[in-house]
């Protein structure tokens, strides 16, 4: 069923207009108010993790766990909720609880400041300028809760499909807009939108489960679900809770195939087409061996034209007995099949004989339909662009890269390096012998030659007998400032060199032996 996600700010009205499309739509309505109230019945802490979140000196581990376990039951909640009927969510940030989703309609909706001022003065019995201060911050603690919350401004106009300015239009008629719209072709329910708020659900479910069993409600994990295949990562911490976490999932019957993976953190790596006999495989899987990280592959299909004309994210992996395939438009028949991506499945296999495996998924479409699918509430410690629009010319290609690579590194918190940076910088190659030689050689030459000559270089440093010797005490007189100067200029040419020198050999030893 679709889900329309409307977002607004204290007194914006927001709450009306979601009750009037409801109504219109014949649609669920929910709010924030009764998730936070489902929340809180559950066990989860909502009021403490909302002051941990506005004032940041308070956040801890048993809060950041506290915070896992609300997204889980967040996303399970409004995922249940919509599953059963079409759902109308008003609050702060329901759509970012989503991520790529085509059939949600991400709104955003702003009222008249007089009005805002007026309705507060009037429910809290206060003055104009109290008002107007209760409202600037209250707002600034929402826009503190999405950040820390999501790692995103809840200014971002990218983040919705529709921004609602209620100064000119009355609620009936931006209600009928909101309405006209949902009704689009593009806001519909796909084959495709249908296994990913399943997979979403599950995964979600399975969070929870988690935290609501006594066995395993201390455990940080990160769960990722694709078509009834279920992979959770957890921290070698928590090693000695793997049996639990298994014994619980293996309770949950929508979970065809589980995998367990013990990591310190995760890897994103983003590809056209994934093959486990290549060289960046080997490359990638390196790092997180260096790193005890997970590796989640993310299988991006962009369109030809660069634009999303139709974007959805699908389910990657399947069991064999229900295989999947890849979005055609949801011109196919609600019943249809999809066939099993061999090689994403294969190199999701490997990864799992290794212990690397995070999951996989495809995106298809945009730039935006690729950062919506990513979930920003995962701590990347690296994201790599691994081969990428394969039916672009050379020069084309390149400049697609450089310009996803700018793209995703302005919006994640991870460096966001290209395949062809993976050795360079993170990985001991034949660049880095010829580098750790030349700079081991220049900094042996100047370390046994400082080394060997102290007593000159001590005189050099301190007085300016070496100058008079050269140029005669009557110069001297006249250029008293000339050996000052001279030894400052020396000293500022050879400590630069020196230092990059021996930051070269160190940073190369330590890539070595992989402890950078």
């Amino acid at each position: 069923m679709q889900i329309i996600s409307i977002s607004r700010g204290i007194y914006s009205r927001g709450e009306e207009i979601a009750q009037l499309l409801a109504k219109k739509l014949d649609y669920a309505c929910l709010g924030r108010d009764e998730l936070v109230e489902a929340a809180t019945k559950e066990g989860i802490q909502v009021g403490k993790l909302e002051m941990a979140m506005i004032k940041p000196g308070l956040f801890n581990e048993k809060l950041a766990l506290e915070k896992d376990h609300y997204l889980a039951f967040s996303t399970t909640y409004i995922c249940d909720k919509a599953t059963k009927k079409g759902l109308v969510y008003h609050g702060r940030s329901g759509h970012l609880l989503l991520p790529g989703i085509s059939h949600v309609l991400r709104v955003r909706v702003f009222a008249d400041e007089e009005h805002r001022i007026n309705t507060a003065m009037g429910k809290l019995g206060v003055d104009r300028k109290k008002a107007q201060r209760y409202i600037a911050d209250v707002d600034e603690d929402c826009e503190r809760w999405i950040h820390s919350m999501y790692g995103v401004s809840w200014e971002d106009s990218g983040l919705y499909d529709v921004s609602l300015n209620l100064d000119q239009i009355s609620l009936g008629n931006a209600a009928s807009v909101l309405a006209n719209i949902a009704q689009m072709p593009d806001f519909q329910m796909t084959p495709a939108s249908k296994n990913t708020i399943q997979d979403l659900y599950l995964a979600a479910a399975t969070r929870s489960v988690l935290a609501q069993d006594s066995r395993t409600h201390n455990a940080v994990v990160k769960v990722r679900a694709d078509g009834g295949k279920v992979t959770v990562t957890y921290l070698p911490q928590d090693a000695q809770l793997a049996d639990a976490i298994s014994k619980v999932c293996g309770e949950i019957s929508a979970i065809t195939e589980l995998n367990l993976t013990m990591a310190m953190t995760n890897l994103l790596w983003i590809q056209e087409d994934f093959q486990p006999d290549t060289q960046i495989f080997d490359q990638v899987v390196q790092i997180a061996t260096k790193w005890n990280a997970a590796v989640e592959l993310l299988k991006f299909q962009s369109d030809s034209n660069g634009e999303a004309e139709e974007a959805s994210v699908i389910s990657a992996v399947k069991s064999d007995a229900a295989p999947s395939g890849e979005y055609n438009g949801g011109i196919e028949d609600d019943g249809a099949e999809h066939a099993v991506d061999s090689p994403l499945k294969t190199t999701l296999d490997k990864l799992a004989i290794l212990g690397k495996s995070g999951g996989g998924h495809i995106v298809r479409g945009g730039q935006r339909q690729l950062l919506g699918a990513i979930d920003r509430t995962i701590p990347y410690t690296l994201v790599v662009i691994g081969d990428v629009f394969q039916s672009k010319g050379h020069a084309a290609k390149l400049r697609a890269v450089r310009d996803l690579r700018s793209f995703l590194g302005d919006r994640i918190k991870a460096p966001v390096v290209t395949s062809d940076e993976l050795e360079s910088q993170f990985l001991f190659g034949k660049r880095d012998i010829f580098r750790f030689a030349l700079s081991a050689g220049i900094a042996a030459v100047i370390f046994l030659l400082v080394f060997y000559n102290q007593k000159p270089v001590l005189e050099f440093l301190a007085n300016t007998g070496w100058y008079a010797q050269a140029v005669g005490h009557t110069a001297l007189g006249k250029f008293n400032w000339l050996p000052k100067a001279i030894v400052s200029i020396v000293v500022f040419l050879f400590v630069p060199v020196f230092a990059a020198s021996y930051g070269n050999v160190a940073h190369a030893l330590l890539k070595l032996i992989k402890m950078e």
